[in-house]
């Protein structure tokens, strides 16, 4: 066995056993609840370079060993004008972790980048796009996702607190553009801390966001605004936790237990709804 096989053997060990009830298991739960895959399904496991996708990408190699159903992967990477150090890092992990991945081009940096208004909003719309196109030139009929639980729950507050609107992060979405073709977060139950502990566990290096144009993106990703929102969630979480070890799993669920009798209005299919209009039935 070749030393990078011996590594990607230990890394898929480890998640087997040290870090199965951390990860796997959170992993195949979602893909149960929500009913993830379904036999025949074809999947582009999309893959950005960040730690996220990668370990998604490793998880779904060891959940098609279990074989309680028969599901194709394609680890779908998307060059949209990386620079070359960071395309190289994608490639170089890719070979480490035995994930063989399919890798395209795209020109989105350079088409958004004299955009001044929500330049990072356009982006993130563009590359969902070529992600559903590539998937499906490649016969998939499902893209896969990384987001993880702290992504639902951040998600969940910040609509509230800067969107005025309750909604949440879905763990699956057909797409409206492409039809056939599904979107599916199969990381939905996992935590983001066990995902760091994973990683530095085994001494692997990600990418920490795909932006070219924007130096802090080492640190903080590529939407600055919306960062430093996400980053005052995160901060405001760990200070409800300190009063409420629970507070995370209730805002969890409280997008599972919602009392449409208790609403004022609520939307249905782009149609908003009053309560006055069944409030005398």
């Amino acid at each position: 066995m070749t030393e990078r096989n011996m590594e990607a053997e230990n890394i898929e060990k480890s998640i087997r056993k040290k870090f199965h009830k951390e990860l796997f298991s959170p992993f195949a739960r979602a893909v149960r609840d929500y009913q993830l895959i379904q036999e025949g399904d074809k999947i582009a496991v999309c893959i950005s370079g960040g730690k996220d996708s990668m370990l998604m990408a490793k998880l779904f190699q060891e959940l098609q060993k279990h074989r309680k159903v028969a599901f194709e992967l394609k680890f779908l990477v998307m060059d949209p004008g990386y620079l070359e150090a960071n395309r190289k890092m994608i490639e170089e992990n890719g070979a480490r972790m035995d994930l063989p991945l399919t890798l395209f081009e795209s020109d989105i940096f350079e088409s958004v980048y004299e955009i001044e208004k929500s330049p990072c909003y356009l982006c993130a719309r563009m590359r969902r796009g070529h992600l559903y196109h590539q998937a499906r030139e490649l016969g998939c009929n499902k893209i896969a996702l990384g987001h993880h639980y702290d992504d639902v729950i951040e998600t969940i507050l910040m609509g509230m607190l800067y969107g005025g609107q309750i909604q949440t992060m879905m763990p699956k979405l057909h797409s409206t553009n492409f039809p056939g073709m599904e979107l599916i977060r199969p990381m939905y139950y996992i935590r983001e801390d066990a995902v760091r502990r994973w990683r530095d566990y085994n001494g692997l290096k990600f990418l920490q966001c795909a932006c070219r144009f924007t130096e802090s993106c080492a640190s903080e990703g590529p939407d600055k605004e919306s960062a430093s929102k996400r980053k005052e969630v995160k901060k405001l979480i760990e200070e409800l936790k300190k009063t409420n070890p629970f507070v995370e799993a209730n805002i969890f669920r409280s997008v599972e237990n919602v009392n449409l009798s208790t609403v004022i209005a609520y939307k249905e299919q782009g149609v908003k709804h009053h309560f006055l209009e069944t409030y005398d039935r």
